[in-house]
């Protein structure tokens, strides 16, 4: 069984490689993990390694206080001992200079700054670690809802059945978005509340996969002969129904992916996302409604990021799509 698992994955990667497109997405999404794991390492206004008094120390890496008061590029311009190396966007994210306000992409800030001074290629690699935060954990949390919702409704059947597809009718009715904005606007806007809004409202859609998938499966012979052999409810579905019926899920998350980084960035838009001070791809769109006329990277800039990190993860999902068709299975 390993074995022919094994051999299945293999034909399901290599069919989804002839698909070129969701191929080079594919990577291009490692890549911007690798951005938003190592953010602290691209974009920081504190030195990667720092040599002062004999000692080498690592603020960029370090949680103590004394490096948050220090201010290392005055250092560097006063001090002839020591030496520092800085990350290639030496800025954080958060730095507020009324010196350099709305400044155009030039050799000091390579994608310009904004209203308040800070810089843009700063905030869109942080950005890029709230959006992908948001994505991952809200699908997360719809799929671990809708896989729960839709193996009861499939398995059991009946009055269980009638109950959780009306619950699934009632969700579908109101349109999420506003659904989310409306929650939002009750318990107030922060990161974790857009994760837990985007998910508990995202999983109506992997519920009725799973359903569908679960009516499918329960009456085929191996899964007769596992409950004649005395196997629980519980283990049935875990052990044998929800392998064969999961591959749907991949493919409904990866469009769930794109689909909450989209939303996170409209709310953050709209004022109902993370708070200012959090960077974020949505937030550096909402100020640039203000400077329109000005500063077009503003616009320009984390507009492309959202549309290309959208455009990949639904790519990457009708690769998916492709590849794990279940006549591969035959």
């Amino acid at each position: 069984m390993k074995g022919f698992s094994k051999r299945y994955s293999a034909v399901i990667w290599k069919q989804f490689r002839y698909h070129r497109l969701a191929y080079v997405c594919w990577y291009f999404i490692l890549f911007l993990f690798c951005v938003a794991l190592f953010a602290p390492v691209l974009a920081n206004d504190k030195p990667l390694v720092w040599k002062h008094a004999g000692e080498l120390s690592f603020p960029a890496f370090s949680f103590e206080n004394k490096y948050k008061t220090i201010d290392f590029k005055e250092m560097k311009k006063s001090s002839e001992e020591g030496w520092m190396i800085f990350p290639p966007i030496p800025y954080s994210p958060t730095n507020y200079n009324l010196d350099h306000i709305l400044e155009a992409p030039n050799a000091l800030h390579l994608l310009g700054t904004d209203g308040d001074g800070r810089d843009v290629a700063a905030q869109l690699i942080w950005g890029a670690r709230v959006s992908l935060s948001v994505g991952f954990v809200a699908v997360g949390l719809s799929v671990l809802i809708g896989v729960f919702l839709g193996a009861l409704a499939g398995f059991y059947g009946g009055v269980v059945d009638v109950v959780i597809s009306r619950l699934i009718e009632v969700m579908i009715c109101f349109p999420t978005f506003f659904l989310i904005l409306a929650v939002l606007a009750f318990v107030g806007p922060s990161i974790f509340n857009i994760m837990l809004v985007i998910g508990v409202t995202g999983w109506t859609g992997i519920a009725r996969l799973i359903r569908a998938e679960i009516f499918k499966f329960r009456e085929r012979d191996f899964i007769l002969a596992a409950h004649a052999l005395g196997a629980s409810d519980f283990r049935v579905v875990l052990r044998h129904l929800l392998p064969n019926a999961f591959a749907p899920v991949l493919v409904s998350a990866s469009f769930g992916i794109a689909g909450a980084i989209l939303a996170e960035a409209g709310l953050s838009f709209l004022g109902f996302g993370v708070p200012p001070q959090v960077p974020s791809w949505g937030s550096i769109l909402s100020q640039a409604q203000e400077y329109m006329d000005v500063a077009w990277w503003l616009t320009l800039i984390p507009g492309v990021a959202i549309f290309i990190t959208v455009t990949a993860y639904n790519l990457v999902g009708e690769g998916l799509r492709d590849a794990l068709d279940p006549k591969l299975k035959q």
